[in-house]
């Protein structure tokens, strides 16, 4: 099924195998199914030192080690002949936190390149010679090197791409797709050790269904996410809905 339209995505990693993990699930069928694929570069093969090593100590001393920018340069170099209108992306810790508004603008890029650091950074120079467009991190801690953050990347750009998901709406629906988080989900049985189904998914009544959920998605995000809340401009009709929840949880409170 590869075609033009396929969601191309070059990882510069000195651990490819990490990468396995994508092989399941969603993913894993996209990139089976050929409306994704991803290539992999790694750095210790354009090593210029014995034994492949990438990394030195720090200029002006301190703890940890600095992965070489030489190396880096060369894989990036090699992915542009690959991909030569790739978006660039590095993961790190010092980028902008990753949020769904960035998954909705990559996935429309169909060429990516991601750039996978390690040890305790990258030279700058890289940075700065790369031209990278972006700098991404998923958020305010550190891991032990940039793929886990790819991995992730990869995986929700991927369910953006057409034909990915069984039903097109589930993209739409997922939490964030709208500034919200999304309405709790149930399935059978209908009851489950004394705690039912909510009557009104029950009910076959699809208009009061979609008021139900948009409700609960305006309540969850008002009660776990206020942030996200407070960046929407919310209409009458959205604040009614947030109203009842409000009132409905305060009078639950009430009778525990």
């Amino acid at each position: 099924m590869t075609s033009k339209s396929t969601f191309k995505i070059a990882v510069i990693t000195l651990f490819p195998e990490m990468f396995t993990a994508l092989n399941f699930g969603v993913v894993g069928r996209a990139l089976k199914q050929g409306i994704s694929e991803l290539t992999y570069l790694n750095p210790r093969d354009e090593a210029t030192r014995n034994h492949g090593y990438i990394d030195d100590t720090p200029y002006g001393g301190g703890p940890g080690m600095i992965m070489q920018a030489a190396p880096l340069l060369a894989c990036i170099r090699k992915a542009d002949k690959i991909f030569p209108h790739a978006y660039r992306i590095l993961l790190t810790p010092t980028g902008q936190p990753m949020t769904h508004e960035h998954v909705k603008t990559l996935s429309q890029h169909r060429e990516l390149i991601m750039v996978c650091g390690r040890y305790e950074g990258i030279d700058q120079r890289f940075t700065d010679l790369a031209h990278i467009d972006l700098e991404l991190s998923i958020g305010d801690f550190v891991l032990s090197g940039g793929e886990i953050a790819a991995m992730a990347l990869i995986d929700a750009c991927i369910r953006q791409q057409p034909h990915a998901l069984g039903d097109a709406q589930s993209a739409h629906q997922d939490s964030f797709c709208e500034g919200l988080l999304e309405a709790p989900q149930y399935t059978r049985p209908k009851i489950l050790e004394n705690k039912t189904v909510p009557s009104i998914l029950l009910s076959g009544n699809h208009a009061a269904i979609r008021q139900w959920r948009r409700k609960q998605a305006l309540g969850r995000t008002w009660q776990y996410r206020l942030d996200l809340l407070s960046r929407l401009k919310l209409s009458s009709t959205d604040q009614a809905l947030l109203s009842d929840y409000q009132s409905e949880l305060n009078q639950g409170e009430e009778h525990e």
